[in-house]
């Protein structure tokens, strides 16, 4: 199969590109478990930064609905919990570049980085309720960074809303032009890279604390709903209809 997730070093920056654009960069089993491989090479000692991209015009479009609706779960969203406690407790400052839609679970992923800086061109939905689902695992890495009352209007609604509302929320650090986008990634990244790499870590790891016991606390739970969600009649019916949409 071919590579979904690549990885490169440059001048200490370890950059992590999703590409799989048979799906949108959907959160498959085979992309997950790339993207892990990848943040555990990320840990050498040669990386300072870690980015986080996509190689094309959609950042991730959420989990992978073709698997989720063959049935089972329940070991998908144990991975997506994991996949946002690797980024919260990785060693190194992970910065995500977002160029492009993000979509119900490609959020956890924006949430759990350090930093987060996207084209104000980016859009954001919670989709899930829409599906018979909740946002039970992203919520975990979400609801930390974002008001209740931005919690409750995004995840009931799911509706569409902007990068500025993105950063209002606390979703995003900031929404940058377009043009620009690549500039203030790389700015932010050499200024990362002043640091010492045990006050990164450290200043990374008190910042993480409360976050990662909210995980840790919440993570069994949350895992079993979105297991038992994905399960369900109604999820079943409405992604096979999500999907006959798309064809």
């Amino acid at each position: 199969m071919s590579e979904l997730v690549h990885y490169e070093v440059h001048d200490g920056v370890g950059t992590i590109t999703l590409d799989s654009p048979h799906n949108r960069n959907a959160l498959s089993r085979q992309l997950v478990r790339e993207l892990f491989e990848c943040l555990d090479e990320a840990k050498d000692d040669e990386v300072k930064v870690v980015v986080i991209r996509s190689a094309d015009r959609v950042f991730c479009s959420g989990a992978d609905l073709s698997e989720a609706a063959e049935g089972g779960m329940e070991e998908g969203t144990r991975a997506l919990v994991d996949l946002q406690r690797r980024i919260l407790g990785h060693p190194k400052p992970v910065v995500t570049r977002i160029a492009g839609p993000v979509r119900a679970g490609g959020l956890g992923i924006v949430a759990a980085s350090d930093i987060a800086i996207c084209a104000d061109d980016v859009t954001f939905a919670l989709t899930e309720v829409r599906l018979a689902l909740t946002p039970a695992v992203i919520s975990l890495t979400l609801l930390p960074r974002m008001s209740s009352r931005a919690a409750s209007d995004s995840f009931l609604t799911g509706r569409t809303f902007d990068a500025h509302e993105a950063a209002a929320m606390g979703i995003v650090t900031r929404a940058v032009p377009q043009e620009d986008l690549d500039d203030e990634v790389s700015r932010a990244c050499a200024e990362l890279q002043q640091g010492h790499p045990q006050g990164l870590r450290e200043t990374k790891a008190l910042l993480a604390r409360d976050a990662l016991a909210h995980l840790e606390a919440n993570a069994d739970d949350m895992a079993a709903l979105s297991a038992r969600l994905f399960g369900s009649e109604g999820a079943k019916e409405a992604m096979t209809a999500f999907l006959n949409r798309k064809r």
